[in-house]
């Protein structure tokens, strides 16, 4: 008898109908949200199992915006990403594994400014839908934090009473359509 292998498939994020943003305290008061502009990322599944998914991503530092040209610049400085030093910011993932019907643990290797370190997110699927050209799409919703210190992110300022102006905490939101692949 005859055992059958399933064919990996492989997905690539649409950024047309995709967003990638952080979000980080400011003054410890308010939030204040970013996102890339330039990226791109692949998923390979078994089949359409997103269960052990392979996936990788990449964003560029220069497309960084949050809607402040002058913060913007500050964060592809060297105090912050140093952007003409370390153009992209990737990840690798290392597993992704079913935590319930629709829902993830996805850990990979996150290297921002030059540093590699683990990170997990939750990940839900959205689903999948054929769109009106006739291409399979699936949606997730991932979420996370990291501590921006750890990547080497280190700047700091300190306002006139003392308080924090940056926190180290920084929230990844990223909602990711998926095109598959022929």
């Amino acid at each position: 008898m005859e055992t059958q292998t399933a064919t990996a498939t492989t997905w690539s994020i649409d950024p047309t109908h995709s967003d990638i943003q952080f979000k980080v305290k400011h003054l410890v008061i308010s939030t204040v949200t970013g996102s890339f502009g330039q990226y791109e990322g692949q998923v390979e599944t078994i089949g359409d199992d997103f269960a052990d998914a392979k996936i990788s991503f990449s964003a560029d530092i220069n497309s960084i915006s949050t809607g402040q040209e002058q913060r913007d610049g500050h964060l592809k400085s060297a105090e912050f990403f140093d952007a003409e030093q370390f153009p992209k910011l990737t990840f690798v993932s290392t597993s992704m594994t079913k935590t319930g019907d629709d829902t993830y643990s996805l850990t990979g290797d996150l290297t921002i400014h030059g540093v590699t370190k683990p990170v997990t997110l939750k990940v839900e699927h959205g689903g999948q839908m054929v769109d009106f050209y006739g291409q399979t799409k699936a949606g997730f919703e991932a979420a996370g934090t990291i501590k921006r210190k750890e990547f080497g992110l280190t700047w700091d300022g300190v306002t006139e009473a003392g308080g924090v102006v940056v926190s180290d905490d920084v929230k990844l939101v990223l909602n990711v359509q998926l095109t598959k692949q022929a």
